[in-house]
């Protein structure tokens, strides 16, 4: 059948930072096509609300509490997945943080943090993971870039970089681990409403540049990114290696 080549029956997904937002709406979106669900935070109590939702809803859910900024903790973490519950097959790399100021402005620990959030995290995280998926011969691994990674804009500098470096890391990831069998692939939002962007949603101002510079006229729901990641988990993906796929109402094609 052809719908099975996008079934996730019977694969456990990792997906960090998944109390809210982008990483709840992929989880959901997962669990919904077969997947058995990890979530990820480093808030027990909004990991523990997230996870009674999908529980609710009927799907296969457990989490996961630890720090994906910190090396020890992430092997730990990983450690304890693969030896309690099972194999991570999928692995979301969705943790992040955002902070806009002027660059001349940027203050020097904010810099810092976006850089081991936004990228230090997706090294520590798929290198811990990957050592299990090469062990087996197969993974799938999506790390979640941003229009970002191609565009910059004022105020986001660092953010952008952390993103560009995204980008990349991910071709990286695939020229050193898809001869073992992974696939490592990025998804890049555009312009999302998510709690990460509210203060962006409820400006007139950017909502109406954002409907104005986007060929389609409006923001991202959560949920139009289900489809891509379920297309970059499945087997659907088998010979997709290295790519970023940009979901983004075609920002990235027009000035």
């Amino acid at each position: 059948m052809v719908s099975s080549l996008f079934s996730l029956a019977g694969r456990r997904a990792l997906v960090t930072g998944s109390s809210q937002g982008i990483g709840f709406a992929l989880a959901r979106g997962l669990a919904e096509h077969g997947a058995t669900v990890v979530l990820n935070g480093r808030n027990p109590g909004k990991i523990e609300v997230a996870a009674t939702k999908l529980s609710a809803a009927g799907h296969k859910v457990s989490s996961a509490i630890f720090d994906v900024t910190s090396a020890e903790a992430v092997r730990t973490g990983i450690g304890a997945i693969e030896g309690n519950e099972g194999p991570i097959d999928i692995l979301i790399n969705n943790a992040g943080m955002q902070f806009r100021t002027p660059l001349e402005d940027f203050p020097i620990d904010r810099w810092e943090q976006l850089l081991t959030t936004n990228i230090s995290s997706v090294f520590y995280v798929g290198q811990a993971v990957a050592r299990h998926m090469i062990a087996r011969g197969r993974g799938k691994i999506i790390n979640i870039a941003s229009v970002q990674s191609e565009l910059a804009r004022p105020g986001i500098a660092p953010y952008t970089a952390t993103k560009g470096a995204v980008k990349n890391l991910t071709r990286g990831m695939c020229a050193d681990w898809a001869k073992h069998g992974l696939q490592v692939n990025a998804i890049a939002p555009g312009y999302f409403k998510t709690p990460l962007n509210q203060a962006l949603v409820d400006s007139p101002e950017f909502s109406g540049w954002l409907e104005k510079r986007t060929p389609a006229a409006r923001w991202g729901n959560v949920e139009e990114l289900v489809g891509a990641a379920v297309f970059l988990a499945s087997e659907a993906s088998s010979f997709v290696n290295g790519h970023t796929l940009y979901v983004d109402g075609g920002i990235t094609t027009s000035l």
